[in-house]
């Protein structure tokens, strides 16, 4: 069945379409797809992974057409990161 492995940083992307068996999981998928030799930061024992944006185990089984994707961590909350000033705003006001 094919299924897909998503991983990005900032400065880079990739999204691989991969042959896998029915009986494959997630783990299995990210190890074949050989993501882990060209992103080495990845860690599968602290990063999250999930399947079309959910969540999931190490050891979830795919279905057929399933986007398996990695996450990194979160380096700045959004919520406590202060907000630039717009572009031709006047601070004096």
């Amino acid at each position: 069945m094919q299924i897909g492995v998503a991983y990005s940083e900032p400065a880079q992307q990739l999204w691989l379409r991969i042959e896998v068996s029915e009986e494959t999981t997630v783990q299995g998928a990210i190890e074949q797809s050989g993501i882990l030799k060209k992103f080495p930061a990845i860690n599968l024992a602290s990063d999250t992974v999930g399947i079309f944006g959910k969540a999931a185990e190490l050891d979830a089984k795919l279905k057929p057409g399933d986007r398996v994707e990695i996450y990194r961590a979160i380096t700045a909350d959004p919520a406590t990161v202060p907000r630039r000033a717009m572009v031709g705003e006047d601070d004096d006001e």
